[in-house]
């Protein structure tokens, strides 16, 4: 199996050297022409670690924007999406056409590997911020979304519930909070690296003895917590709460004075991508004012696009102290990651 061990040691080797830059391609538009020719392969591979529910709600629209093309969600977390990609350009047998996943590593090494197909959406390079898109074409920001901390309203009263991320580790905490997983979610692996960074390994040496539930996916915390299994979520993503809270379920998030990790979902086309004409116009799609609202609206995910309007009720990004990671950083430190928290977490 393809894993990010394997991908660290070529690195050690000096194997995954970065290439010189090259020129970004020309922007594109959707033109009559490639709607006719991904028409006529008509389907699309998507990989992706969005929310399945928001993943097959875009698709939805995509379908009904360019009738007669297929969307097929492969939704997994991160690492499995990595995994897979791995394992496809290791063995030469080739199935996805985009990819999506929220840790900003795997697209830096895909990109050394040169398994991107360059190519620049029109909106992308009109609207979107110059550090949120790669100088060479390679892939863009589709998404963003905070990993945070969040309680059950009617378990916990305001007044005693957590203000910082230490706070967790009070002991009247212990057994009530469920957390996920670095090793199986990029947004984990992204908010534990950045918190490490903020508070130190024994932080998380210290929380790991508070009795906490662990799952995979940066998608399971909030669903434990609407379960009522949990009060606490250590971490999680902000967009699963948002919609747990359209939905009434009597949830808060904790911004703290600390800051939130922020992670960055970048997609990208695939060089050997089996429908080229559809994964194109698939990418386009997806930095679409509409496909962006819709991400917003119905997913709650944070957008680079500029005309996407928040939902009122939702604390503004601008408002939010935000833990930024570096993910030319974060790369040499994952087995580091990996190995801490299975010691102090046991799994």
């Amino acid at each position: 199996m393809w894993t990010r061990t394997m991908a660290a040691a070529l690195l050690a080797a000096g194997a995954l050297a970065t290439p010189a830059s090259a020129q970004a391609p020309a922007p594109y538009q959707i033109t009559p022409e490639l709607e006719a020719a991904a028409k006529a392969e008509g389907k699309v591979v998507f990989y992706t670690a969005t929310d399945v529910t928001v993943a097959e709600k875009l698709a939805d629209l995509f379908k009904q924007t360019y009738p007669g093309i297929a969307v097929q969600v492969e939704r997994a977390g991160s690492e499995r999406v990595f995994q897979r990609i791995g394992q496809e350009y290791s063995t030469g047998i080739y199935s996805a056409d985009v990819i999506e996943t929220s840790d900003a590593v795997h697209f830096e090494y895909f990109k050394r590997e040169g398994w991107l197909e360059p190519m620049v959406p029109q909106e992308v390079a009109e609207k979107w911020p110059a550090d949120e898109k790669d100088p060479d074409g390679n892939f863009a920001a589709y998404r963003a979304h905070l990993s945070v901390l969040a309680y059950r309203t009617d378990l916990l009263p305001e007044a005693e519930a957590p203000k910082t991320w230490t706070d967790l580790l009070d002991p009247r905490f212990k057994g009530k909070m469920v957390k996920a997983h670095p090793g199986y979610s990029g947004t984990i692996m992204t908010a534990t690296y950045v918190l490490s960074q903020l508070l130190g390994w024994e932080y998380f040496e210290k929380l790991g003895q508070q009795d906490v539930m662990q799952v995979q996916s940066s998608t399971e915390p909030p669903k434990k917590l609407a379960q009522g299994e949990r009060t606490l979520e250590v971490d999680g993503n902000e967009y699963n709460i948002f919609r747990l809270q359209d939905e009434g379920q009597p949830i808060k998030i904790v911004y703290p004075a600390e800051g939130t990790p922020l992670a960055v979902g970048n997609a990208a086309v695939l060089k050997e991508a089996p429908n080229k004409n559809a994964a194109k116009l698939f990418y386009a799609f997806l930095f679409s004012k509409e496909a962006q609202q819709l991400n917003s609206d119905f997913g709650g995910l944070r957008s680079f696009h500029p005309d996407v309007k928040e939902k009122a009720g939702r604390t503004p990004i601008s408002q939010i102290k935000l833990l930024h990671s570096d993910p030319v950083a974060l790369e040499p430190e994952i087995e580091t990651i990996k190995s801490n928290y299975e010691q102090y977490f046991g799994t």
